[in-house]
């Protein structure tokens, strides 16, 4: 059985592909279980329900949230902000009081861009190059279809050719660039996930391309150790198969789920550059969690569209 539990569009984030590709796609690659999880945004969940009735692929609603994690620092030392991903499944899209927080998130991702945008103007001014206007705004906001975010300005740059590609705009211009994305806690974003009827999964924990806990420590056995004093009341599982992840961090995270009652998920996190949805070897029973059962925080996990 092909699943897929982290995959993106364009329609609702940073994808390169508009939703009905990526099903197409899917369907084509034989996929039984997919999800699409658009960072912040249910704006495309709606349509995923359509496409995958169409397509008779099985659906689980998702979303990726940003999540500003306080880890406390030594004796004496205040606790320090990390940036990490957590996913949302088997919620209810037409929850109110998801949807205003999301609303939220959304106005302070455009607020937040006009502050990037500004940065790289001081930027360019170093280099005699010409600032971004106002219409530079509108036409980057012409190519957001879901939520707005750093990979739309980079595309940007490498449309006007300032850069070669994405990879140089962050490295060059975004990341000293950046500005801080909405504060959302790590128990706001659980009770916002949990009270719309879904589950909170830790995404891509040992990613090492750091929005993941080797900003605090590359060790797996501290990696656990944090997630036990600091996570576990707000999760409901986590994502031990990723395409960031070696063979020794998804057994380790098994192993962990296993012994804390955690739903175990896997996904390829495409972004349709490079096209990868599907390409993770996951068992079966991965789907068979989503089937009707109880977590270990009382929440139903309704059963698949």
């Amino acid at each position: 059985m092909k699943i897929d539990l982290h995959v993106h569009t364009k329609t609702g984030s940073d994808g390169n592909w508009p939703i009905e590709d990526v099903f197409r796609e899917a369907k084509r690659r034989n996929i039984e279980l997919l999800s699409i999880t658009d960072h912040d945004s249910i704006y495309a969940q709606a349509r995923a329900i359509a496409l995958a009735r169409d397509y008779g692929i099985s659906y689980i609603t998702g979303i990726e949230l940003n999540v500003t994690f306080e880890y406390p620092q030594s004796e004496g030392k205040s606790s320090k902000s990390h940036s990490l991903d957590f996913l949302g499944y088997q919620y209810d899209i037409e929850n109110k009081e998801l949807k205003n927080k999301l609303q939220l998130i959304r106005q302070h991702r455009e607020a937040r861009a006009r502050k990037i945008l500004k940065n790289l103007n001081a930027e360019f001014d170093k280099e005699g190059i010409k600032s971004f206007t106002e219409k530079d705004l509108e036409n980057i906001q012409a190519t957001v279809d879901g939520a707005f975010g750093r990979p739309h300005i980079a595309n940007y740059l490498v449309k006007k050719g300032i850069v070669k590609d994405k990879q140089e705009a962050f490295d060059k211009y975004l990341v000293k660039c950046d500005v801080p994305k909405y504060p959302l806690s790590l128990a706001e974003a659980s009770k916002l996930i949990r009270n719309a009827g879904g589950i909170l999964v830790f995404a891509h924990p040992n990613d090492p391309n750091g929005t993941s806990l080797v900003t605090i420590t590359r060790d797996l056995t501290q990696q656990m150790k944090v997630i036990g004093e600091y996570m576990l009341e707000y999760l409901d599982g986590m994502e031990c198969w990723h395409t960031r992840h070696d063979a020794k961090t998804t057994a380790r995270y098994i192993e962990f789920c296993r012994g804390h009652n955690l739903v175990m998920t896997g996904g390829s996190d495409c972004h349709q550059n490079p096209v990868i949805i599907g390409t993770l070897d996951l068992p079966d029973w991965v789907a068979e969690q989503f089937k009707s059962k109880t977590t270990k925080k009382g929440n139903n996990i309704k059963g698949v569209v």
